[in-house]
């Protein structure tokens, strides 16, 4: 039994930025749960975790943020999790060349204190370390900050807030660079967050950010990030109002290409030197041209997932007139994402995927699925294979070419269907 004080989800009912109650559905999308290969969970909490829980993408009509309709219980999805960024192929490249690059655009110098929220592992600052850095790491996850501060880098295990910010300004100072990337999504509380930011940064400080692009997220059909632990999709307009609210102003916005399509941004304490670039207005210019704040603009996202959705139903009809099995490859937080929407939760024979660690079987609200390493595409020989996996889907394609030699279909299903065969 679960202890009545603990909880798997709730709805969300007003504005992460602004805190307004003027929310507009804007794309509807099937449930799913909150439970993801991410984080482990005890057998009491899997039951309930693997129930739907809605994932509807809504806009404030206040201010333009874009959320999902429902939150996870923070501690359930972060205090045990697993993914750490040096794994994930080519992060700790680009956060090498990300780190080279803010040092000097912000001439930070040897003895400047950088404080990363959502440090993980410790890869980003491990770069700023390397070049006399005084380093502090914030992250949740209890046992990969234990593991990061062993290393060498030192870090809280503990979720950014403002009370936190004061206690690490009143321990190490004010921080010169506070960095936060892949992670400013993930927060339910922003107000808190941005008040701790403010108390945080030095006055001659930047906060530098990376986060998926919510433009990105609805042009490209970038469904594989859209789930719980992603519950806001920035747009560059309402980031900036959001920034001014805590005595902060963006100075710097840049496009860069992590998760299909991400925003970095800059911003400083209200009236400090640094200039504001002319980018951050084109960007808030962009938006507004393109009515990123109608119905019409996020409509066509609802229509690209419906013709996905067709075209592998399609393949699932052929595969049923043949008396084959389709599987899937790849299994990760985007797999559990894309399930429902593609129609495919009760499709599969199998999953594979290259890591033997994974759990046995991927579980929601309606299917188990096997869970297998991909020698057995050889031995089943699937009709088709659905690549969830699908940013990769070349080297998936190259690796497991002798499942093509006997006749097998690889289907990629994003940013639209494409099918490879021998």
């Amino acid at each position: 039994m679960l202890s009545p004080s603990f909880w798997i989800s709730r709805p969300i009912l007003e504005c992460l930025m602004c805190e307004s109650h003027e929310l507009v559905l804007r794309v509807p999308l099937m449930p799913m749960p909150i439970s993801t290969p991410n984080f482990n969970l005890s057998a009491a909490q899997h039951e309930e975790a693997t129930r739907g829980v809605p994932l509807d993408l809504w806009q404030c009509t206040n201010c333009g943020h874009v959320q999902v309709g429902a939150i996870g219980n923070p501690d359930l999805q972060y205090r045990d999790y697993v993914y750490t960024t040096s794994l994930s192929p080519g992060l700790p490249e680009h956060f090498r060349r990300y780190a080279a690059q803010i040092v000097e655009r912000y001439a930070l110098g040897a003895g400047s204190l950088v404080v990363e929220i959502g440090s993980n592992d410790g890869t980003l600052l491990s770069f700023f370390k390397e070049e006399g850095m005084r380093v502090l790491g914030v992250d949740p996850a209890r046992k990969i900050a234990d593991e990061a501060t062993a290393r060498g880098i030192p870090t809280l295990a503990d979720f950014f807030s403002a009370e936190l910010a004061s206690s690490i300004a009143g321990n190490y100072g004010r921080a010169d660079l506070i960095v936060a990337n892949n992670v400013i999504a993930n927060v339910p509380s922003l107000n808190d967050f941005g008040s701790g930011i403010a108390k945080l940064l030095a006055p001659g400080g930047v906060f530098v950010f990376e986060t998926q692009y919510g433009p990105d997220v609805i042009e490209k059909t970038l469904l594989d990030t859209v789930y719980h632990e992603h519950i806001s999709y920035f747009f560059a307009a309402s980031t900036c109002s959001w920034l001014r609210q805590h005595g902060l102003e963006a100075i710097e916005v840049e496009h860069v290409a992590t998760k299909g399509g991400s925003m970095r941004m800059a911003a400083q304490p209200r009236g400090s030197n640094r200039p504001i670039t002319a980018a951050v207005d084109a960007w808030v210019a962009a938006e507004s041209a393109k009515g990123a704040f109608g119905q019409a603009y996020f409509a066509q996202l609802g229509i690209r997932l419906g013709e996905i959705r067709s075209r592998l139903g399609e393949v699932v009809a052929a595969a049923r007139a043949r008396s084959r099995e389709v599987a899937g490859f790849g299994v990760s937080v985007g797999t559990t994402a894309l399930l429902p929407q593609f129609g495919l939760s009760s499709e599969l024979a199998f999953l594979c995927d290259d890591d033997p660690n994974k759990a046995a079987v991927l579980r929601g609200p309606d299917y188990t699925i096997p869970v297998v390493l991909p020698d057995v595409l050889l031995q089943r020989l699937p009709f088709a294979v659905v690549i969830f996996a699908w940013r990769y889907a070349d080297a998936i394609v190259k690796k497991h070419a002798a499942y093509l030699g006997r006749g097998g279909t690889f289907v990629v299903p994003l940013p639209e269907v494409r099918v490879i065969q021998s």
